[in-house]
């Protein structure tokens, strides 16, 4: 399984599980859909992964060896992905393990709150340039909302991979904690989170806009 859903007092946890980097084929972008579609509205979830990286984004082997249609559907389906994981009314929280690449990165931008392991010098970056696989529509749309403009430029027009000092310097990152203790911080801030009454009101005033724009682009 590459995607599982888990409760874990009061606050559901999505767990990315396709080694050794969890990277994104058309199966695992489909899974984290439909298992944020069975989310209940009312718990705050984690985000987070097993194994080394958190995820390297892409994977570019299998999105080669798919035909133009299959390519075609997985473009679609990660803008489709994006756009569930904002619309998540409850807190989002991003439990960083490890490296978060292109793909990766996107995930860790759509989470309300970003904590990152403190061991292992994880890298970030945008390298689909690099890569040569054009960012989807949604991807776009929030890398743009999310990342200041010069390290957005940076990122992306030179591929720079950065460590989690600069996305720390940038507030791309919320918070660098003990590696052993991701887990256990990720769910108190959640359940912190959680806990103010007027979360999903405010969270609609200051992301309603990424959140409407990116929800247009997925039912384009």
């Amino acid at each position: 399984m590459s995607v599982s859903l888990e409760e874990r007092g009061g606050v559901m946890r999505l767990t990315l599980d396709r080694p050794p980097v969890n990277a994104l084929d058309l199966p695992m972008i489909k899974a984290i859909t439909e298992k944020v579609q069975d989310l209940p509205t009312d718990k705050p979830v984690i985000l987070r992964a097993e194994g080394r990286a958190f995820s390297a984004g892409v994977d570019t082997k299998a999105f080669g060896s798919y035909s133009p249609a299959q390519r075609e559907e997985m473009i679609a389906a990660i803008t489709r992905m994006t756009a569930q994981l904002l619309a998540i009314s409850a807190p989002l929280i991003a439990a960083v393990n490890g490296h978060a690449l292109g793909g990766g990165l996107v995930l860790t931008l759509c989470a309300d709150y970003r904590l990152c392991a403190a061991s292992g010098d994880p890298k970030f970056g945008l390298t689909e340039a690099r890569a040569g696989v054009p960012f989807p529509a949604g991807p776009a749309a929030i890398i743009r909302h999310e990342v200041p403009a010069p390290l957005l430029r940076q990122l992306t027009l030179s591929s720079r991979i950065v460590t989690t000092e600069t996305l720390v310097q940038h507030t791309l990152i919320d918070e660098v904690v003990p590696a052993d203790q991701l887990d256990t911080l990720a769910l108190e801030r959640a359940r912190d989170l959680a806990s103010q009454p007027a979360f999903a009101i405010v969270k609609q005033q200051v992301r309603g806009a990424l959140i409407q724009e990116v929800t247009a682009l997925a039912n384009a």
